[in-house]
């Protein structure tokens, strides 16, 4: 019965992931599943709406999940039903809580002290973290309409904020110029789909549709200095003005640009509405949008799912060259792989160190299923990224963080293939759990997919300079947990024989000669990009100097277990200490504000990584206690 344990394990966990693929299906009558899919342009990317919808919230408010405070549900139906009544019901999407704020200054500021929700933690760790200042204490979410009476006072410290160098603000600072940015992001969404804040938006380009030829022949009699129709003249240019104002302010651009070469091309709903003058007549894309909004209005799903079934249909025929990539971007939102390995992990890793304590060939196997999953999932979402960018892997800290588990996971499987002792599988558990909650943190921030700065975009590059650096971050990771398994499996347990330590040194060798290796390789391309784009080497950017820090630290390991100045112990304590210098070279050069690879001072980016690096000391501490107080060598000497 034990052996089809690991078999059933699998089946499981495939269906798991399986489950994802399927076609979702829509919350409600309306298929806004269908509108999700629909093409437009946000910071020089075609991208599906879903997408849009998806990293605006995590941007108002860390999560995908809206409330809905005055309705029977708890919450929307989903992120694009949200975004679709931003745009066409503003007066509801207004009262939704979409904004987090949980910075106390900030919230006195605008009088909601009373409105804080304290948050309980559960765990005594997360409770050391929010005095440590990590986590926070407090948090609430606000509506805009909640937001609104206080917009002056928020633009009035948002503006002396701004006047303050970034180094120099404060934690209330910051979390003012966020809001004022997240209200800004806000608004503009709104005027996404449509032109004009207006109850019936379909009615009014209908009418000005009808007024186009009017307008144009009373302008031109005008010019003639024949009489004119001085009411269409009127109406067309309070339209123009209308327009003209808010033609820039949108978030995105939903007006297709039918040569793919021409991204810029892509136009927004008043920028259309004003070329139609020239066009003589309204676009299409413009008049099935506003229908839309009508439908969507006036609770009419029949009408609603036609008229996106008709527009897919025109697309399909005029813009087919990108509805591939936003169909299969939509159908990685809704599979979520990176989040699904994250639960493989995470369950890999308890089952793996239950396998040290019974049934050890069944949980062992079952334990390397999991994370063969997980890692399988992981290559499938990488893959997908790759096609829809268009890009290397790496091509930003985010994509990295899920690099940096992807090569210690598979690294992980082939020393679980080799030992079968469960270590690989503790390990992979551990990084691969770690480095995506890391990405998922990072996704925060907004899309992941974004286009490359200029100076980076080279794809030859990217697939050699960065990935083999990359690949170094993650061997130098592997060896220091490998390491940290070994400390705590001496000192806490009896369960470190001569066997398991013996095999743990010889895989964290290995590791770091793997490590050793891409490090090297990967800082001297870096080094040679550098000098053909700035005719200099290492001294163009703090990053690439971490990296060097990164292959001389491996190198140091090796050359002292060569030159017999640490044996295992020491070993081990040098493998965790590179944990801290890769953390450094990964994250802490990101924070100096200097150099192409800067990404700007975080608090809970340097307070995460001086906990990481409190925590990798505190264990080499740990590695230096006399062997007679570890439990395993105790054992051995009794």
């Amino acid at each position: 019965m034990k052996k089809l344990i690991p078999i059933l394990v699998l089946v499981l966990g495939a269906l798991y992931l399986a489950s994802g693929f399927r076609s979702p299906k829509n919350p409600t009558d309306f298929d806004v599943t269908g509108f999700g899919k629909l093409p437009v342009l946000l910071n020089g990317r075609i991208k599906p709406v879903d997408t849009v919808a998806r990293t605006t919230l995590l941007t108002l408010q860390g999560r995908q999940r809206v409330n809905n405070p005055e309705r029977s549900e708890p919450y929307v139906s989903s992120p694009t039903a949200w975004l679709l009544d931003v745009v066409y019901r503003p007066e509801l999407a207004d009262t939704y809580t979409t904004f987090k704020i949980d910075n106390l200054e900030l919230l006195s500021l605008i009088g909601k002290t009373s409105d804080v929700t304290r948050i309980n933690y559960d765990s005594g760790a997360k409770k050391f973290m929010v005095i440590l200042g990590f986590l926070p204490s407090h948090h609430s979410r606000f509506s805009y309409a909640d937001l609104s009476p206080h917009f002056d006072e928020i633009e009035r410290q948002s503006q002396l904020a701004a006047s303050t160098e970034s180094p120099q603000r404060t934690p209330f600072q910051r979390a003012v110029l966020t809001l004022r940015s997240n209200l800004g992001i806000y608004q503009q969404l709104k005027y996404s789909f449509v032109a004009a804040e207006t109850p019936d938006f379909f009615a009014e380009v209908t009418a000005f549709q009808e007024n186009i030829t009017k307008s144009i022949e009373a302008a031109a009699n005008r010019e003639a200095g024949k009489p004119f129709d001085a009411d269409s003249l009127k109406k067309a240019m309070e339209s123009i003005s209308r327009y003209e104002a808010l033609s820039d302010f949108t978030y995105v651009r939903p007006i297709p640009s039918h040569d793919p070469a021409k991204p810029s091309e892509w136009l927004s709903i008043g920028r259309a509405l004003l070329q139609s003058y020239s066009r003589g007549d309204v676009p299409y894309e413009v008049l099935t949008y506003a229908a839309l909004g009508k439908s969507w209005r006036e609770n009419q799903p029949e009408r609603f799912n036609e008229g996106v079934r008709l527009y897919r249909a025109t697309l399909e025929k005029t813009s087919s060259n990108f509805l591939a990539k936003t169909d299969t971007e939509a159908r990685f939102n809704h599979a979520e792989p990176f989040y699904k390995s994250m639960n493989l992990y995470m369950l890999a890793f308890f089952v793996a160190i239950a396998s040290w304590l019974r049934w050890p060939d069944t949980l062992g196997r079952v334990a390397f299923w999991l994370i063969t999953l997980a890692f399988i999932s992981t290559t499938i979402g990488f893959l997908a990224r790759m096609w829809i960018g268009g890009y290397a892997p790496v091509t930003n800290l985010y994509s990295s963080a899920l690099f940096v588990g992807w090569v210690a996971g598979g690294l992980c499987l082939a020393l679980e293939a080799i030992y079968k002792n469960a270590i690989g599988s503790v390990a992979a558990g551990m990084i691969g759990f770690g480095t995506l909650l890391i990405a998922h943190h990072l996704s925060l921030t907004g899309d992941t997919l974004e286009m490359m700065r200029a100076v980076l975009d080279s794809n030859f590059w990217l697939a050699t300079h960065v990935i083999t650096v990359t690949a170094g971050y993650g061997a130098t990771f592997l060896a220091g947990f490998l390491a940290i398994i070994y400390i705590f499996r001496g000192l806490f347990t009896r369960s470190l024989d001569k066997t398991t330590a013996d095999t743990l040194t010889r895989m964290v060798y290995g590791i770091v000669c793997f490590a050793m290796f891409f490090s090297f390789v990967g800082t001297i391309l870096g080094g040679i990009w550098a000098d053909q784009s700035w005719g200099r080497f290492w001294g163009w950017d703090p990053k690439e100097n971490g990296a060097l820090i990164i292959v001389i630290w491996n190198a140091i390991i090796l050359h002292a277990r060569w030159g017999g100045l640490v044996k295992q112990r020491g070993i081990m304590a040098l493998a965790v200490f590179g944990n801290i210098v890769t953390g450094w070279s990964w994250f802490g050069t990101n924070l100096l504000e200097v150099g192409l690879h800067s990404y700007g001072f975080t608090d809970n980016g340097a307070k995460t990584l001086a906990i990481f690096v409190i925590a990798q000391l505190a264990i080499i501490a740990l590695a230096l206690i006399p062997l007679e107080r570890w439990r395993s060598f105790a054992t051995k000497s009794a």
